[in-house]
């Protein structure tokens, strides 16, 4: 019976060891298909680092192969800080003609000054990203803002667009930045005061994600009153996070895929006409 017993915890604990390994590769591949994306480009990509007062954001940027200066979009990351995904979506806007920065919002905040890729796992980063101070998430937006429209390619023109925790912060910054020409939000919540967004705002969500889409009616009617353009869109059946989603090979929801290939043709649509 002793040895039964014996033998029962090590292969209990073998079948433990082999259930941690294979849930460590695959958090670590969990974004390998994104990366892929992204080496496949031949688009010019950079890392940039901007400064203002004492701060530094470490910040990607997206050129686009035109001929002529292109508008600026600022891309804020998800909870998940700015993974593999969220800069292969840079890559994406860019490849339609703009210029993409999308800034390491974790800059300086993680384990020996580090940014997202300090962190030790994902939990770790969403847990980093969660307890960034709002004055300066806004305030790295305005400086990574300014610095896009200076470029000597860009045309001045300035959009902002944010996926799930970005897609709230997209939309406050619309509350920050006059001279912003749009703003587009992606399963996010909105801010608390609207009398200052002079920007259109653009929303896209998921029928299946009514922690955020049960927000867009009161929205609606709160930017209606201020005299404010908000135009939301619901993809039936697409759940948070769509977009990434939709070009996951581990996705099992066709609305996510469906939702990814129409909220991608609408927001390029209405960047080319600001």
């Amino acid at each position: 019976m002793k040895r039964h017993s014996s033998l029962h915890r090590v292969i209990l604990g073998l079948l433990v060891m082999a259930a941690l390994l294979s849930f460590s590769t695959t958090n670590a591949a969990a974004q390998d298909w994104a990366k892929a994306r992204l080496e496949k480009s031949t688009r010019h990509q950079e890392w940039v680092k901007v400064q203002y007062g004492q701060r530094t954001v470490n910040a990607f940027i997206v050129y686009p192969e035109v001929k002529q200066k292109a508008p600026v979009v600022v891309l804020i990351h998800e909870i998940f800080g700015l993974s593999d995904w969220a800069r292969s979506m840079a890559d994406d806007i860019a490849a339609e003609g703009f210029i993409v920065i999308a800034p390491d919002l974790l800059s300086g905040t993680g384990p020996g000054g580090g940014g997202s890729e300090a962190y030790a796992d994902q939990d770790a980063r969403v847990r980093g990203v969660s307890g960034l101070n709002g004055a300066q998430v806004m305030a790295d937006l305005n400086a990574v803002a300014d610095y896009g429209k200076k470029l000597p390619a860009s045309n001045g023109k300035l959009a902002v667009v944010g996926f799930c925790w970005g897609g709230g912060k997209s939309f406050e910054f619309a509350t920050q930045r006059a001279d912003l020409n749009a703003a587009f939000v992606f399963y996010g919540p909105p801010p608390k005061e609207f009398t200052t967004i002079q920007a259109p705002v653009y929303g896209f969500y998921g029928g299946n994600d009514a922690r955020i889409s049960a927000t867009v009616p009161d929205t609606k009617t709160a930017m209606a009153s201020s005299g404010k353009k908000y135009a939301p869109i619901i993809y039936e059946g697409a759940g948070h996070g769509f977009m990434r989603l939709g070009v996951d090979p581990t996705n099992t929801n066709t609305d996510n895929v469906a939702a990814r290939k129409l909220g991608f043709q609408r927001l390029v649509t209405l960047l080319k006409s600001m």
